[in-house]
């Protein structure tokens, strides 16, 4: 597969703080890479580094083989870029913003004509052309920052947490562009909260303190947690997770909506020691029992260790 985005020994500082600290990765034409971790982990300047917007303090990055460092300008041509935070020109409307970047990537006339409507229909903008773009709903808003970015038919996206703060439906619907575009041989980097968003994409990669601390495929990555999650549903919260945290075998007691899941060293025992003992604490137990691994359990495994070193 070709390698449209190549990140070799990515470092950038600012002051005292590396936020980013040694990064590598590598992402195929049609591949989707989910980049995961805390606030302040460093995706946003990775995603920076690799638009040309920063310049490392080390390291190479190579945008459709195109080196940054010296072919800056080929490389932007093929890069589309969605900010986290919404940063197209709210007094304009929207044929206005699709028009003004079009120009700006090198397209008029009658092709600008043409890709706008494209794309108008592809991010299901069609009759709204005339609406100020500071007065769409956050996900129209989201929708219009991904069709400014799809303008000059980029072979690269790079979308910074580009569903924070819209509703499902329209997390769904985004998603569904994406995948089409995907499926036109993009690649792309998707930083990301959600989890589920995560597992999505082919490969996902966890980021923390600058670093990433693991990377691969969602089953391959949450195979590594297999039989050693269980999913608590019991009352009182308090005195439930008490119990259970002070179990020899459970290494995390974590709240999953309305029941626990636990990370234990092996199954048998809790599973044979924790009704009792939380009977006899006064708690009503539901269920106990062993689930498939998810995401969010191999991302708190990998962030339970000093600085995030820890592996699940």
């Amino acid at each position: 597969m070709t390698a449209l985005i190549e990140a070799r020994d990515l470092h950038k500082s600012f002051g005292p703080v590396r936020a980013v600290d040694g990064v590598n990765l590598s992402v195929a034409a049609g591949e989707a890479y989910g980049l995961v971790g805390p606030d302040g982990a460093g995706k946003t300047t990775t995603l920076r580094l690799l638009v040309g917007a920063l310049t490392p303090d080390q390291g190479q990055a190579r945008i459709g083989g195109h080196d940054l460092a010296r072919e800056l300008e080929p490389a932007r041509a093929q890069v589309g870029y969605l900010a986290q935070r919404f940063s197209l020109y709210g007094d304009l409307t929207v044929l206005e913003n699709l028009t003004f970047f079009g120009q700006v990537r090198g397209l008029g006339g009658a092709a600008l004509a043409a890709r706008t409507r494209e794309l108008l229909a592809f991010v299901g903008l069609t009759g709204f052309e005339a609406r100020r773009a500071e007065q769409l709903s956050g996900g129209m808003k989201q929708k219009l920052g991904l069709a400014c970015a799809l303008v000059h038919r980029p072979r690269v996206l790079l979308l910074d947490e580009p569903t924070g703060g819209v509703d499902p439906v329209t997390r769904q619907d985004f998603w569904q562009l994406i995948i089409r575009v995907l499926a036109e041989g993009a690649a792309v980097i998707v930083s990301t909260p959600y989890m589920d968003e995560a597992a999505r994409c082919n490969r996902v990669g966890f980021m923390n303190g600058g670093r990433l601390l693991v990377e691969g495929p969602p089953r391959e990555l949450t195979q590594a947690l297999a039989g050693r999650v269980l999913e608590l549903a019991a009352q009182p919260r308090a005195v439930v997770r008490h119990v259970a945290a002070a179990d020899p075998e459970v290494e995390d007691v974590v709240v999953f909506g309305d029941r626990f899941h636990l990370r234990v060293r092996a199954a048998e025992g809790p599973l044979a020691r924790l009704p009792g003992a939380l009977t006899a604490a006064g708690a009503t137990v539901e269920r106990l029992r062993p689930v498939a691994p998810q995401l969010e359990d191999v991302f708190i495994a990998l962030l339970q260790g000093p600085a995030g070193e820890a592996r699940p």
